[in-house]
């Protein structure tokens, strides 16, 4: 299959917010609770203003299979030059490249927009996550614990 990366945007508030749904009822990847309506899309479009957010969509059905997107590690001046990477690949599409891709395509556009330092927050309970930042260059620099309970 071939992927395009589109720039993220509300008409595909559907498709990202069931994709991060699945990851909230099956997973530790994303840490709500309970699902998410779709109005919540909203919040990724304002944790993203001024940085790049992106949809992949399969070239072959128009699927959306993804998305990912940089956000503001922290208001402080200080950290300017760090962002939060995020990115979430529907489940029947996972170890397909498309998270390399997502990453290499976000790596290089934080380049561009002067971001030097590019944290990815990950519950020590997604083995599988940890893996793959580790395998592309993350080290783990620091661990929480106990401060989230998922139910």
């Amino acid at each position: 299959m071939n992927y395009k990366f589109e720039k993220m945007t509300t008409s595909h508030s559907k498709e990202v917010i069931d994709i991060f749904n699945y990851y909230i009822e099956n997973s530790f990847a994303a840490y709500f609770d309970n699902k998410l309506p779709y109005e919540f899309f909203t919040k990724f479009i304002e944790m993203t203003k001024n940085f790049p957010a992106y949809i992949i969509k399969s070239e072959d059905t128009g699927k959306v299979v993804g998305f990912s997107f940089l956000k503001a590690y922290s208001p402080l001046p200080a950290f300017k030059e760090t962002a939060e990477i995020t990115y979430f690949i529907e489940k029947d599409s996972v170890r397909s490249g498309l998270g390399k891709a997502a990453l290499t395509l976000l790596e290089q556009d934080a380049k561009n927009i002067g971001i030097k330092y590019l944290l990815a927050s990950i519950s020590s309970k997604n083995t599988q996550s940890l893996k793959f930042h580790e395998k592309n260059g993350f080290n783990q620099c620091g661990r929480f614990y106990n401060i989230g309970q998922k139910k």
